[in-house]
């Protein structure tokens, strides 16, 4: 039986859009939907009972405590997780997570394909314990045994990157974990200071977890790289826009005829 685990902080609409997904096209799939949702003050619960999913509040958020929290309050086997900003496409997305888990009694999780990356390692066959980065399990649009879990539980001291960091342990351990193609769409607009955010918390992941270590000088190289880009990008930028408005004045005293 699969318990669908939705992560979510004030992303009404996205979430909305997902659990209309869900109860439209999957409904005889999945068991129960759960909200796991951080002080949303938007409208958010308001939607988890519209469609009928119960809605779970975690005051302290963190990658690996929220993990956790999502797999304590999912009631089934198998667990499928979405961010808000997720949502599955393929119309046999949970059948195919069903079958493999059925026929697979080692299998500790399923990462299913949202992108070329992810679609190239599953025709190539690179597999989790080749690169559990590419192939391991991603937070998002994954599945995992939730008897698996409760012997081998998300790292709550990690700043991000809590799935690969299960993945290399639960691979370490003799479980496996495979592809899936069950396709879905990952699809999020971040500001700045998200992006920043984002970037704080790999740049200590990718330390912690893959021992990806920094210094003075790559941080310099990093900044000229990122000026470069910036400045060649405005002048790309610059240069098509002026291309566009003389085309544009071209065009207006020489039309073509209308159909």
């Amino acid at each position: 039986m699969i318990s669908v685990v939705i992560r979510n902080k004030n992303q009404e609409v996205a979430l909305a859009f997902l659990l209309k997904n869900l109860r439209e096209r999957y409904n005889d799939d999945i068991d129960e939907i759960v909200v796991v949702d951080n002080l949303s003050t938007d409208g958010s619960e308001k939607f988890a009972a519209v469609y009928n999913a119960r809605f779970e509040t975690v005051k302290e958020f963190s990658y690996g405590g929220s993990a956790n929290f999502a797999a304590q309050k999912a009631t089934h086997d198998v667990v499928v997780l979405f961010s808000a900003h997720s949502y599955p496409v393929s119309h046999d997305f949970f059948k195919l997570i069903k079958d493999k888990f059925r026929s697979n009694n080692n299998l500790a999780g399923l990462r299913c394909l949202h992108s070329p990356n992810d679609y190239r390692n599953y025709i190539n066959n690179v597999s989790s314990q080749d690169d559990p980065n590419k192939s391991g399990l991603i937070f998002s649009g994954s599945a995992f045994a939730k008897a698996v879990w409760q012997k081998h539980p998300f790292n709550e001291n990690v700043s991000t990157f809590e799935d690969k960091e299960w993945s290399k342990r639960v691979l370490e351990a003799g479980y496996k974990i495979d592809f899936v193609p069950a396709i879905f769409s990952y699809e999020i607009k971040r500001t700045k200071a998200q992006e920043f955010f984002r970037f704080k918390n790999d740049i200590i992941g990718n330390y912690q977890l893959w021992h990806e270590d920094v210094s003075i000088f790559s941080a310099f190289k990093g900044l000229l790289a990122t000026s470069w880009r910036l400045k060649r990008g405005f002048v790309l930028d610059l240069w098509y826009a002026l291309k566009r408005f003389l085309y544009t004045i071209k065009f207006s005293f020489n039309k073509p005829e209308k159909f």
